[in-house]
């Protein structure tokens, strides 16, 4: 049984930085590309980073390039998002999610991934 555990979230100031984590057990992690998504509220999930499985390429969604990067520590089972300049449209539950099988749909869209982890809130106030 795979499971996914988010941690880190918490309230920050606009302009401040958070880094949030993301635990993976009872798999392979090494073997899977990991993303991360958000959810605002009354809006869908949307994606926001995700990185190969070897860490060796990254891809952004465009409105957070410049202030996120997503990280994993393949020995560490776990997956990182440092976010920096954080803005009150970055408020959301942040979720990681993992695809094992990759191939079904767009690396941007959710039903890509196969595990996902019950989230963390991030609230950037004003």
């Amino acid at each position: 049984q795979v499971q996914l555990q988010e941690s880190g979230g918490g309230l920050v100031q606009a302009g401040g930085s958070l880094k949030v984590s993301c635990a993976v057990s009872g798999g392979l992690f090494s073997t899977y590309d990991m993303g991360w998504f958000r959810q605002a509220p009354g809006k869908e999930r949307a994606f926001v980073a995700r990185i190969h499985r070897t860490g060796g390429s990254t891809y952004y969604t465009e409105s957070v390039k410049g202030r996120f990067t997503i990280s994993r520590d393949n020995a560490k089972n776990t997956l990182y998002l440092q976010m920096n300049g954080l803005k009150p449209e970055d408020t959301g539950v942040y979720y990681c999610a993992a695809d094992r099988m990759g191939g079904r749909g767009s690396i941007t869209q959710a039903r890509r991934y196969d595990y996902w982890g019950p989230g963390t809130q991030v609230t950037v106030s004003l």
